[in-house]
Parts: C-alpha cells; structure tokens; sequence
C-alpha cells in the first residue's frame, strides 16, 4: 500500500480536479446536467482512482487503476478542448488546464513504468 496522499500526483491531481470545479461554474447553465457533469465526473476520477490503486495490496492492482486514471485524464483533456471550441472558456484557461493534465499524464506513465 502506498500512501496516496503523500504522492506529487495525487496532489497535482487534486489541484486540477479543483481548478475543473471553479471553472465549470463559468459554464452555461444548459450544460450543467451535460457537459459540466461529465468534465467534473472526469476530473474527480482521476484522483479517486490513484488513491484507489495505491491502497490495494499489490503494483498490478495500483497500476490497472493507474491506468484508470489515465484514461480520465484523456477523457477530461477532451473535454475542455470542446469547451474551448464552443468559445465557454478562455484560451488562458483552457492552456492552463491542458498544461496540467499533460504533467499528470506524464506521471502517471511515469509511475506505472516504475510499477513493473
């Protein structure tokens, strides 16, 4: 078991997850049942599944929920990338975010190579 809270990722993860929540509030409404309920399910995904796989009791289990967190953080970068298209954020905001996705995509690779 590892603990997940001590982990930069985690943290990191954490942050973005965060930084998701503030911004959707400068969504649309008519996307709050849409678009912002699934970048905030993405992004918290990301954190749960970390901290899910450190606390199973071995690197395969940790690294298939690695994997999982993985895949959010796409889901999640897709995502914001449409919110950029629709014009709902600004591009400031949106490079932020997509800055810290590719350093916790980066990490968890990273972290899944140090695994095996």
């Amino acid at each position: 078991m590892y603990k997940y809270k001590q982990l930069k990722l985690w943290q990191k993860s954490m942050n973005v997850t965060a930084d998701i929540y503030k911004i959707t509030e400068k969504l649309p409404d008519k996307e709050r049942y849409n678009l912002i309920s699934q970048i905030c399910r993405s992004a918290v995904s990301i954190p749960s599944n970390i901290a899910e796989g450190a606390g199973r009791n071995s690197k395969k289990d940790f690294s298939h929920f690695l994997s999982i967190a993985l895949g959010s953080s796409f889901e999640l970068e897709t995502q914001v990338i449409l919110t950029e298209k629709l014009n709902y954020l600004s591009k400031t905001q949106i490079d932020d975010i997509l800055a810290q996705l590719i350093e916790i995509q980066s990490m968890i690779l990273g972290l899944k190579k140090s695994l095996e």
